[in-house]
Protein backbone atom coordinates (compact mmCIF):
# COMPACT_ATOMS: atom_id res chain seq x y z
CA UNK A 1 0.00 0.00 0.00
CA UNK A 2 3.05 2.19 0.25
CA UNK A 3 1.79 3.22 3.33
CA UNK A 4 2.43 4.80 7.21
CA UNK A 5 -0.85 2.76 7.66
CA UNK A 6 -1.32 -1.00 8.16
CA UNK A 7 -3.45 -2.29 5.32
CA UNK A 8 -6.46 -3.59 6.76
CA UNK A 9 -7.32 0.59 8.36
CA UNK A 10 -7.49 2.20 4.82
CA UNK A 11 -11.12 3.55 4.91
CA UNK A 12 -13.29 1.70 2.08
CA UNK A 13 -17.14 3.14 2.13
CA UNK A 14 -16.30 4.69 4.95
CA UNK A 15 -15.52 2.04 7.43
CA UNK A 16 -12.11 0.28 7.77
CA UNK A 17 -11.12 -2.44 5.41
CA UNK A 18 -11.01 -4.92 8.58
CA UNK A 19 -15.04 -4.13 9.57
CA UNK A 20 -16.13 -5.90 6.89
CA UNK A 21 -15.43 -8.91 7.50
CA UNK A 22 -15.43 -8.90 11.20
CA UNK A 23 -19.26 -8.03 10.82
CA UNK A 24 -19.37 -10.58 8.21
CA UNK A 25 -18.13 -13.04 10.32
CA UNK A 26 -20.21 -11.72 13.63
CA UNK A 27 -23.39 -12.30 11.47
CA UNK A 28 -22.59 -16.38 11.49
CA UNK A 29 -23.55 -16.44 15.31
CA UNK A 30 -19.73 -18.72 15.50
CA UNK A 31 -18.74 -19.75 19.18
CA UNK A 32 -16.07 -17.79 19.43
CA UNK A 33 -13.80 -15.17 16.98
CA UNK A 34 -10.07 -14.49 17.55
CA UNK A 35 -8.49 -11.39 15.73
CA UNK A 36 -4.45 -12.27 14.84
CA UNK A 37 -2.53 -9.16 14.55
CA UNK A 38 0.66 -8.53 13.35
CA UNK A 39 1.77 -5.34 11.86
CA UNK A 40 0.51 -2.33 13.62
CA UNK A 41 -0.95 -4.51 16.19
CA UNK A 42 -2.02 -2.37 19.01
CA UNK A 43 -3.44 0.45 16.08
CA UNK A 44 -5.07 -2.45 14.28
CA UNK A 45 -6.41 -3.49 17.67
CA UNK A 46 -7.56 -0.36 18.74
CA UNK A 47 -9.79 0.12 15.42
CA UNK A 48 -11.41 -2.93 15.56
CA UNK A 49 -12.34 -2.25 19.50
CA UNK A 50 -13.89 1.02 18.29
CA UNK A 51 -15.81 -0.81 15.27
CA UNK A 52 -17.00 -2.91 17.95
CA UNK A 53 -18.17 -0.52 20.19
CA UNK A 54 -19.69 1.74 17.66
CA UNK A 55 -21.90 -0.92 16.55
CA UNK A 56 -22.97 -2.23 20.02
CA UNK A 57 -21.42 -5.60 19.11
CA UNK A 58 -22.02 -7.95 21.77
CA UNK A 59 -20.04 -10.88 20.78
CA UNK A 60 -16.56 -10.97 22.90
CA UNK A 61 -13.41 -10.67 20.51
CA UNK A 62 -9.88 -12.70 21.16
CA UNK A 63 -6.99 -10.97 19.74
CA UNK A 64 -4.04 -12.80 19.34
CA UNK A 65 -0.59 -11.46 18.77
CA UNK A 66 1.33 -13.20 15.73
CA UNK A 67 4.62 -13.65 17.16
CA UNK A 68 6.67 -13.05 14.00
CA UNK A 69 5.62 -12.05 10.83
CA UNK A 70 5.29 -15.72 9.27
CA UNK A 71 2.43 -15.88 6.85
CA UNK A 72 -0.93 -17.15 6.96
CA UNK A 73 0.30 -20.56 7.86
CA UNK A 74 2.55 -19.10 11.30
CA UNK A 75 -0.82 -16.89 11.77
CA UNK A 76 -2.91 -19.76 12.45
CA UNK A 77 -0.25 -21.68 14.62
CA UNK A 78 -0.15 -18.87 16.92
CA UNK A 79 -3.93 -19.20 17.21
CA UNK A 80 -3.46 -22.99 18.02
CA UNK A 81 -4.89 -22.97 21.56
CA UNK A 82 -7.87 -20.56 20.54
CA UNK A 83 -8.73 -23.19 17.56
CA UNK A 84 -8.43 -26.09 20.44
CA UNK A 85 -11.79 -24.92 21.99
CA UNK A 86 -13.85 -26.17 18.71
CA UNK A 87 -14.63 -28.72 16.59
CA UNK A 88 -15.04 -26.15 13.21
CA UNK A 89 -12.95 -23.29 12.26
CA UNK A 90 -13.27 -20.44 9.69
CA UNK A 91 -10.21 -18.92 8.71
CA UNK A 92 -10.46 -15.37 6.51
CA UNK A 93 -8.28 -12.64 5.36
CA UNK A 94 -8.81 -9.15 6.73
CA UNK A 95 -7.54 -7.62 3.54
CA UNK A 96 -11.02 -9.48 1.88
CA UNK A 97 -13.73 -7.03 2.49
CA UNK A 98 -16.58 -7.43 -0.59
CA UNK A 99 -16.68 -11.16 1.04
CA UNK A 100 -20.59 -10.89 2.19
CA UNK A 101 -22.46 -13.24 4.91
CA UNK A 102 -24.38 -14.98 2.52
CA UNK A 103 -21.56 -16.20 0.59
CA UNK A 104 -19.67 -17.49 3.98
CA UNK A 105 -23.13 -19.55 5.21
CA UNK A 106 -22.91 -21.11 2.25
CA UNK A 107 -19.17 -22.01 2.39
CA UNK A 108 -20.12 -23.08 6.07
CA UNK A 109 -22.91 -25.27 5.04
CA UNK A 110 -21.18 -26.87 2.06
CA UNK A 111 -18.41 -28.01 4.14
CA UNK A 112 -21.19 -29.51 6.62
CA UNK A 113 -22.43 -31.36 3.73
CA UNK A 114 -19.11 -33.08 2.23
CA UNK A 115 -18.28 -34.11 5.94
CA UNK A 116 -14.39 -33.60 4.61
CA UNK A 117 -11.46 -32.28 6.83
CA UNK A 118 -11.36 -28.90 4.96
CA UNK A 119 -13.72 -27.07 2.64
CA UNK A 120 -12.07 -24.01 0.22
CA UNK A 121 -13.82 -20.84 -0.90
CA UNK A 122 -12.88 -20.41 -4.92
CA UNK A 123 -13.99 -18.55 -7.78
CA UNK A 124 -13.99 -19.29 -11.84
CA UNK A 125 -12.33 -15.84 -13.36
CA UNK A 126 -11.70 -15.61 -17.07
CA UNK A 127 -8.22 -13.72 -16.05
CA UNK A 128 -7.28 -15.56 -13.31
CA UNK A 129 -3.28 -13.56 -13.45
CA UNK A 130 -2.18 -13.60 -9.70
CA UNK A 131 -3.92 -15.59 -7.86
CA UNK A 132 -3.18 -19.27 -6.91
CA UNK A 133 -4.82 -22.24 -8.75
CA UNK A 134 -7.50 -24.91 -7.75
CA UNK A 135 -6.10 -28.38 -8.95
CA UNK A 136 -9.13 -31.11 -9.01
CA UNK A 137 -8.83 -34.66 -8.97
CA UNK A 138 -11.21 -36.75 -10.55
CA UNK A 139 -13.94 -37.00 -8.21
CA UNK A 140 -13.96 -33.16 -7.57
CA UNK A 141 -11.91 -33.25 -4.63
CA UNK A 142 -9.44 -30.68 -4.48
CA UNK A 143 -5.81 -31.63 -5.26
CA UNK A 144 -3.94 -28.95 -4.49
CA UNK A 145 -3.44 -25.25 -4.91
CA UNK A 146 -0.67 -24.02 -7.47
CA UNK A 147 0.44 -20.58 -6.74
CA UNK A 148 0.63 -19.00 -9.99
CA UNK A 149 4.38 -18.73 -10.05
CA UNK A 150 5.01 -22.49 -9.95
CA UNK A 151 2.26 -23.41 -12.28
CA UNK A 152 2.82 -25.24 -15.17
CA UNK A 153 1.43 -23.98 -18.64
CA UNK A 154 -1.58 -26.26 -17.91
CA UNK A 155 -2.43 -25.59 -14.61
CA UNK A 156 -1.89 -21.84 -15.33
CA UNK A 157 -4.81 -21.88 -17.92
CA UNK A 158 -6.88 -23.40 -14.94
CA UNK A 159 -9.76 -20.33 -14.07
CA UNK A 160 -10.74 -21.47 -10.67
CA UNK A 161 -8.73 -19.97 -8.09
CA UNK A 162 -8.24 -20.08 -4.59
CA UNK A 163 -10.13 -17.05 -2.54
CA UNK A 164 -7.97 -17.62 0.71
CA UNK A 165 -11.34 -18.29 2.83
CA UNK A 166 -11.44 -21.26 4.46
CA UNK A 167 -13.73 -23.96 6.73
CA UNK A 168 -11.12 -26.45 8.49
CA UNK A 169 -12.07 -29.19 11.05
CA UNK A 170 -10.17 -27.65 14.03
CA UNK A 171 -7.78 -30.60 15.02
CA UNK A 172 -6.56 -31.44 11.28
CA UNK A 173 -5.57 -27.94 10.89
CA UNK A 174 -3.78 -27.62 14.21
CA UNK A 175 -1.36 -30.66 13.12
CA UNK A 176 -0.57 -29.52 9.70
CA UNK A 177 0.21 -26.14 10.96
CA UNK A 178 2.98 -27.68 13.21
CA UNK A 179 4.50 -29.30 10.58
CA UNK A 180 4.90 -26.57 7.91
CA UNK A 181 8.30 -25.57 7.22
CA UNK A 182 9.36 -22.11 5.24
CA UNK A 183 8.79 -21.47 1.76
CA UNK A 184 9.37 -18.94 -1.09
CA UNK A 185 11.21 -16.26 -1.06
CA UNK A 186 10.39 -14.82 2.16
CA UNK A 187 10.50 -17.64 3.84
CA UNK A 188 6.72 -17.77 4.90
CA UNK A 189 4.45 -20.48 5.96
CA UNK A 190 1.74 -20.68 3.71
CA UNK A 191 -1.81 -22.14 5.10
CA UNK A 192 -1.88 -23.56 1.80
CA UNK A 193 0.43 -26.44 2.59
CA UNK A 194 -1.57 -27.39 5.34
CA UNK A 195 -4.37 -28.55 3.08
CA UNK A 196 -1.85 -30.66 1.30
CA UNK A 197 -1.07 -31.92 4.13
CA UNK A 198 -4.53 -32.62 5.41
CA UNK A 199 -4.63 -34.37 2.29
CA UNK A 200 -1.94 -36.23 2.64
CA UNK A 201 -2.37 -37.82 5.76
CA UNK A 202 -6.08 -39.16 4.12
CA UNK A 203 -8.28 -36.24 4.25
CA UNK A 204 -10.79 -34.85 2.23
CA UNK A 205 -10.72 -31.38 0.54
CA UNK A 206 -13.61 -30.07 -0.93
CA UNK A 207 -14.51 -26.38 -2.72
CA UNK A 208 -17.20 -24.26 -2.68
CA UNK A 209 -17.61 -21.93 -5.94
CA UNK A 210 -18.62 -18.21 -5.47
CA UNK A 211 -21.12 -17.15 -7.67
CA UNK A 212 -19.79 -13.58 -7.62
CA UNK A 213 -16.21 -13.81 -8.03
CA UNK A 214 -15.68 -10.11 -7.71
CA UNK A 215 -16.36 -11.05 -3.91
CA UNK A 216 -12.81 -12.06 -3.37
CA UNK A 217 -10.84 -9.02 -4.40
CA UNK A 218 -8.47 -9.05 -2.16
CA UNK A 219 -6.69 -5.18 -1.12
CA UNK A 220 -2.85 -5.17 -1.83
CA UNK A 221 -2.13 -1.62 -3.24
CA UNK A 222 -4.30 1.47 -4.24
CA UNK A 223 -5.55 0.40 -7.25
CA UNK A 224 -7.05 -3.01 -5.49
CA UNK A 225 -8.63 -0.44 -2.84
CA UNK A 226 -10.23 1.80 -5.97
CA UNK A 227 -11.74 -1.34 -7.50
CA UNK A 228 -13.34 -2.49 -4.53
CA UNK A 229 -14.47 1.00 -3.43
CA UNK A 230 -16.15 0.82 -7.03
CA UNK A 231 -17.71 -2.64 -5.99
CA UNK A 232 -18.92 -1.31 -3.20
CA UNK A 233 -20.30 1.30 -4.13
CA UNK A 234 -22.25 -0.19 -6.82
CA UNK A 235 -23.54 -2.67 -3.77
CA UNK A 236 -25.04 0.46 -2.00
CA UNK A 237 -26.14 2.20 -4.83
CA UNK A 238 -28.42 -0.69 -5.71
CA UNK A 239 -29.50 -1.94 -2.48
CA UNK A 240 -30.64 2.13 -2.27
CA UNK A 241 -32.69 1.82 -5.79
CA UNK A 242 -34.21 -1.35 -4.71
CA UNK A 243 -35.68 0.59 -1.55
CA UNK A 244 -37.20 3.13 -3.52
CA UNK A 245 -34.93 6.04 -3.76
CA UNK A 246 -33.72 7.40 -7.26
CA UNK A 247 -29.96 7.63 -8.35
CA UNK A 248 -29.98 9.53 -11.44
CA UNK A 249 -26.20 8.45 -12.43
CA UNK A 250 -25.11 5.55 -10.05
CA UNK A 251 -21.34 5.95 -11.70
CA UNK A 252 -20.98 9.63 -10.78
CA UNK A 253 -23.22 9.05 -7.26
CA UNK A 254 -20.84 8.13 -4.16
CA UNK A 255 -22.25 6.84 -1.09
CA UNK A 256 -21.03 5.81 2.17
CA UNK A 257 -21.63 2.45 4.01
CA UNK A 258 -23.32 4.13 7.00
CA UNK A 259 -25.64 6.40 5.33
CA UNK A 260 -29.88 6.00 5.29
CA UNK A 261 -32.38 7.19 2.85
CA UNK A 262 -35.80 7.17 2.59
CA UNK A 263 -37.96 6.42 -0.66
CA UNK A 264 -38.43 8.94 -2.97
CA UNK A 265 -35.51 10.59 -2.33
CA UNK A 266 -33.46 12.04 -5.95
CA UNK A 267 -29.55 11.86 -5.43
CA UNK A 268 -28.60 13.93 -8.61
CA UNK A 269 -24.89 12.89 -10.25
CA UNK A 270 -22.08 14.16 -8.17
CA UNK A 271 -23.74 14.07 -4.96
CA UNK A 272 -21.29 12.25 -2.50
CA UNK A 273 -23.10 11.16 1.17
CA UNK A 274 -20.94 9.75 4.19
CA UNK A 275 -20.85 8.84 7.35
CA UNK A 276 -23.78 8.47 9.67
CA UNK A 277 -25.78 10.90 7.12
CA UNK A 278 -29.49 10.41 7.66
CA UNK A 279 -31.84 11.75 4.66
CA UNK A 280 -36.31 11.75 5.06
CA UNK A 281 -38.47 11.41 2.16
CA UNK A 282 -38.94 12.96 -0.67
CA UNK A 283 -35.84 15.04 -1.35
CA UNK A 284 -33.43 16.18 -3.84
CA UNK A 285 -29.99 15.98 -3.13
CA UNK A 286 -27.68 17.91 -5.62
CA UNK A 287 -26.01 17.83 -8.28
CA UNK A 288 -22.73 18.47 -7.05
CA UNK A 289 -23.71 18.01 -3.24
CA UNK A 290 -21.48 16.59 -0.44
CA UNK A 291 -23.00 15.60 3.06
CA UNK A 292 -21.16 14.60 5.98
CA UNK A 293 -22.98 13.44 9.09
CA UNK A 294 -25.58 14.92 8.53
CA UNK A 295 -29.47 14.24 9.15
CA UNK A 296 -31.94 15.69 6.38
CA UNK A 297 -35.49 16.49 7.04
CA UNK A 298 -38.50 15.42 4.59
CA UNK A 299 -39.12 17.10 1.60
CA UNK A 300 -35.80 19.08 2.01
CA UNK A 301 -33.07 20.96 -1.37
CA UNK A 302 -29.46 20.50 -0.79
CA UNK A 303 -27.62 21.93 -4.33
CA UNK A 304 -24.08 22.45 -5.07
CA UNK A 305 -23.30 22.74 -1.94
CA UNK A 306 -21.37 21.43 1.38
CA UNK A 307 -23.11 20.53 4.68
CA UNK A 308 -21.67 18.55 6.94
CA UNK A 309 -22.25 17.34 11.02
CA UNK A 310 -25.87 19.99 10.85
CA UNK A 311 -29.14 19.03 10.97
CA UNK A 312 -31.36 20.31 8.20
CA UNK A 313 -35.32 20.36 8.84
CA UNK A 314 -38.33 19.60 6.87
CA UNK A 315 -38.71 21.06 3.95
CA UNK A 316 -35.90 23.47 4.02
CA UNK A 317 -33.72 24.79 1.02
CA UNK A 318 -30.18 24.93 0.80
CA UNK A 319 -27.77 26.30 -1.58
CA UNK A 320 -26.66 26.79 -4.41
CA UNK A 321 -23.27 26.88 -3.39
CA UNK A 322 -24.31 27.19 0.26
CA UNK A 323 -21.32 25.68 3.11
CA UNK A 324 -23.32 24.73 6.50
CA UNK A 325 -20.33 23.79 8.76
CA UNK A 326 -20.93 21.25 12.56
CA UNK A 327 -23.85 22.28 15.28
CA UNK A 328 -25.89 24.80 12.84
CA UNK A 329 -29.90 23.76 12.44
CA UNK A 330 -31.47 24.89 9.44
CA UNK A 331 -35.24 25.03 9.48
CA UNK A 332 -38.30 23.56 8.98
CA UNK A 333 -38.85 25.72 6.00
CA UNK A 334 -36.12 27.91 5.85
CA UNK A 335 -33.73 28.73 3.15
CA UNK A 336 -30.02 29.52 3.46
CA UNK A 337 -28.61 30.65 -0.06
CA UNK A 338 -25.95 30.74 -2.52
CA UNK A 339 -22.54 31.49 -1.32
CA UNK A 340 -24.10 31.90 2.74
CA UNK A 341 -21.81 30.04 5.36
CA UNK A 342 -23.03 28.85 8.86
CA UNK A 343 -21.42 27.60 11.49
CA UNK A 344 -22.68 26.59 14.90
CA UNK A 345 -26.22 28.45 14.53
CA UNK A 346 -29.81 27.91 14.02
CA UNK A 347 -32.10 29.48 11.61
CA UNK A 348 -35.64 29.30 12.57
CA UNK A 349 -39.25 28.20 10.80
CA UNK A 350 -39.51 30.20 7.37
CA UNK A 351 -36.22 32.19 7.72
CA UNK A 352 -33.92 33.27 5.35
CA UNK A 353 -30.37 33.70 5.18
CA UNK A 354 -30.40 33.99 0.93
CA UNK A 355 -27.03 34.81 -0.11
CA UNK A 356 -23.48 36.17 0.42
CA UNK A 357 -23.08 36.34 4.25
CA UNK A 358 -21.50 34.44 7.28
CA UNK A 359 -23.91 33.75 9.95
CA UNK A 360 -22.11 32.24 12.85
CA UNK A 361 -22.78 31.60 16.46
CA UNK A 362 -26.17 32.70 16.25
CA UNK A 363 -29.90 32.06 16.38
CA UNK A 364 -31.91 33.30 14.24
CA UNK A 365 -35.73 32.37 15.55
CA UNK A 366 -38.83 32.22 13.05
CA UNK A 367 -39.74 34.67 10.06
CA UNK A 368 -36.52 36.42 9.75
CA UNK A 369 -34.98 38.35 6.48
CA UNK A 370 -31.25 38.43 6.71
CA UNK A 371 -29.75 40.65 3.70
CA UNK A 372 -27.23 40.22 1.26
CA UNK A 373 -23.34 40.37 2.64
CA UNK A 374 -24.55 40.51 6.77
CA UNK A 375 -21.71 38.83 8.87
CA UNK A 376 -22.20 37.69 12.29
CA UNK A 377 -18.51 39.14 13.87
CA UNK A 378 -18.70 36.39 16.65
CA UNK A 379 -14.80 36.30 17.14
CA UNK A 380 -12.95 39.18 19.08
CA UNK A 381 -9.38 37.65 18.93
CA UNK A 382 -9.53 35.45 21.85
CA UNK A 383 -13.20 34.34 22.92
CA UNK A 384 -16.42 33.46 19.90
CA UNK A 385 -19.61 35.24 21.17
CA UNK A 386 -23.11 34.73 20.28
CA UNK A 387 -25.81 36.93 18.09
CA UNK A 388 -29.68 36.90 19.25
CA UNK A 389 -32.47 37.49 16.31
CA UNK A 390 -35.64 37.35 17.37
CA UNK A 391 -38.54 36.84 15.33
CA UNK A 392 -39.68 38.78 12.24
CA UNK A 393 -36.87 40.94 12.72
CA UNK A 394 -34.89 42.35 9.36
CA UNK A 395 -31.75 42.54 8.40
CA UNK A 396 -30.74 44.81 5.87
CA UNK A 397 -27.60 44.24 3.23
CA UNK A 398 -24.12 44.56 4.23
CA UNK A 399 -25.01 44.46 8.10
CA UNK A 400 -21.99 43.42 10.70
CA UNK A 401 -23.57 42.20 14.08
CA UNK A 402 -20.65 42.66 16.45
CA UNK A 403 -21.55 39.80 19.08
CA UNK A 404 -22.73 39.80 21.68
CA UNK A 405 -25.58 41.74 20.02
CA UNK A 406 -29.94 40.70 20.54
CA UNK A 407 -31.84 41.88 17.60
CA UNK A 408 -35.18 42.29 19.34
CA UNK A 409 -38.45 41.02 17.42
CA UNK A 410 -39.71 42.63 14.81
CA UNK A 411 -36.76 45.11 14.74
CA UNK A 412 -35.24 46.45 11.42
CA UNK A 413 -31.66 46.78 10.42
CA UNK A 414 -30.57 49.14 8.18
CA UNK A 415 -28.48 48.78 5.24
CA UNK A 416 -24.91 49.38 5.55
CA UNK A 417 -24.65 49.41 9.94
CA UNK A 418 -22.45 48.33 11.81
CA UNK A 419 -24.30 46.76 14.98
CA UNK A 420 -22.52 46.65 18.69
CA UNK A 421 -25.66 47.00 21.23
CA UNK A 422 -28.97 45.42 21.34
CA UNK A 423 -31.45 46.43 18.91
CA UNK A 424 -34.57 46.64 21.36
CA UNK A 425 -38.19 45.28 19.76
CA UNK A 426 -39.72 46.73 16.54
CA UNK A 427 -37.12 49.74 16.45
CA UNK A 428 -35.18 50.66 13.12
CA UNK A 429 -31.57 50.34 14.02
CA UNK A 430 -29.07 52.50 11.67
CA UNK A 431 -25.04 52.79 12.37
CA UNK A 432 -23.18 54.14 9.57
CA UNK A 433 -21.42 57.39 8.66
CA UNK A 434 -23.76 59.87 7.37
CA UNK A 435 -22.98 60.53 3.38
CA UNK A 436 -21.25 63.51 2.59
CA UNK A 437 -21.18 64.67 -0.95
CA UNK A 438 -18.40 67.02 -1.97
CA UNK A 439 -17.42 69.34 -4.87
CA UNK A 440 -14.46 67.84 -7.14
Amino acid sequence: MESSRPKVLHPLGGRPIASYLLRAAIALKPSGIAVVVGHGAEEVQKAVQEVVKEYSIQRPLTFLRQKSLTGSGGAVLDAAAFLRKFETAMVLCGDTPLLTYETLFALLNSHRDQKGHAAILTAKLNHPKGYGRIVRGPLGDVIKIVEEGEASPKEAAIQEVNSGAYCFEAAPLIEAARDLEPSGHKREQYLTHCLERIRAKGGRISAFVTQTPEEILGINSRVQLAQAERILNRRILDRLMISGVTVIDPAHTYVEMDVEIERDTVLWPGTILRGRTRIGRECRIGPYTCLSDTTVGNGCEIVSSHVSGARILEKSTIGPFAHIRPETIVGPRAKVGNFSELKAARVGFGSKVPHLSYIGDCDIAEEVNVGAGTITCNYDGEAKHKTIIQAKAFIGSNVNLVAPVKVGRGAKIGAGSTITQDVPDGVLAIARAPQVNKER
